[in-house]
C-alpha cells in the first residue's frame, strides 16, 4: 500500500480460521509491520473451532499491542462460505474500501499482502487473485492429485466461462468492497465452492480481476476439504451457470442467486 492509497483507502484483513491454534500466531506474526500499522482492522473469524484458536489470537493481540485485531467466534460452524458472508458484510457495514482474505492455516504468504492489496487500493483492480499455479506449486509441496485436479478444473472452468485464469481455487484474495456490494454473496453456498460462485459472478459482471503469482506451501496442517466432493460441486456450479446464462437449461440455484 503506497502512501497515497494509505490516505484514502480503508483496508481490512480477514482471516478465516478453523482449528488453527497451532498456526494462527505464525500467520499474524508474518504480516508485515507496515501493513499492520496501515490497515483499519485485522479480524479473525473462528468458525467454531474445537481447539483454542480464538484464545491464541486474542493473546497474540494483547501480547503484541495489536489494537486493531478483532477476534470473532461463530457460535456454530457456519461453513467456509458462511464465514466469508459474515466477513464481507462486516466490511460493507464498516464502509471499508477493500478486504484481503488470508487463511489462518499458514498456507499463504502474509508477506505478500501489500503487493496483493495495492491494485485494489489504488483502484486498478476490483479483485486480486493470488495464483499458485502461475508459479511452481509442486515445489511448494502441493500433492500431485491436487495439482492435476486444479489444472483439470481450471481448464474446464475457463472453457465454460470464457476466462483465461491460471487457477480458480486459491483462497488468497483481495476484494473491492464497492464491488462486493454489487454481488449477491449472501445467496451463495456456505460451503467451499462459495469461492467458485463469487469468482464466476465477478467475471460475469466484468469486474477487473488481476492474478498475481504466490508461492505454495503445504505443511502438516489438517485439510478439511473433501477434494472429490469439492471438485464435483465446482463442476456442477460452473456448468449450470453456463447453461443458465446461455438459456439452454434453467438452473434453480442460479435463478435464485441472480434474481
Amino acid at each position: 500500500m503506497n502512501q497515497a492509497s494509505e490516505q484514502k483507502t480503508k483496508v481490512a484483513i480477514f482471516i478465516p480460521a478453523f482449528n488453527a491454534a497451532s498456526t494462527i500466531g505464525t500467520v499474524l506474526d508474518r504480516i508485515p509491520l507496515s501493513v499492520k500499522q496501515q490497515v483499519e482492522e485485522i479480524f479473525v473469524i473462528d468458525n467454531d473451532s474445537t481447539d483454542n484458536t480464538s484464545m491464541v489470537a486474542i493473546n497474540y493481540g494483547n501480547d503484541h499491542g495489536l489494537h486493531n485485531l478483532q477476534v470473532i467466534k461463530n457460535p456454530q460452524n457456519m461453513g467456509y462460505g458462511g464465514s466469508q458472508k459474515i466477513a464481507y458484510q462486516r466490511c460493507i457495514d464498516k464502509q471499508y474500501d477493500c478486504v484481503a482474505m488470508l487463511h489462518g492455516d499458514a498456507q499463504y504468504a502474509p508477506e505478500l499482502l501489500e503487493t496483493l492489496i495495492d491494485p485494489v487500493s489504488s483502484g486498478k483492480a476490483d479483485m486480486v487473485f493470488g495464483s499458485r499455479m502461475s508459479g511452481d506449486p509442486l515445489a511448494g509441496g502441493m500433492p500431485v492429485i491436487r495439482f492435476l485436479g486444479n489444472r483439470v478444473l481450471t481448464t474446464i472452468q475457463n472453457f465454460f466461462l470464457g476466462t483465461r485464469l491460471t487457477e480458480f481455487h486459491s483462497g488468497y484474495r483481495v476484494f473491492s468492497v464497492s464491488a462486493l456490494k454489487e454481488i449477491p454473496f449472501q445467496k451463495f453456498s456456505s460451503d467451499y465452492h462459495f469461492d467458485t460462485e463469487i469468482l464466476i459472478l465477478f467475471a460475469h459482471q466484468k469486474f477487473r480481476i488481476t492474478e498475481m503469482p504466490i508461492p505454495t506451501y503445504y505443511g502438516d496442517e489438517e485439510n478439511y476439504v473433501n477434494i472429490w466432493d469439492y471438485g464435483m460441486k465446482v463442476l456442477i456450479t460452473t456448468v449450470t451457470f453456463f447453461l443458465h446464462r446461455k438459456k439452454i437449461r434453467k438452473s434453480r440455484n442460479w435463478s435464485r442467486i441472480l434474481s
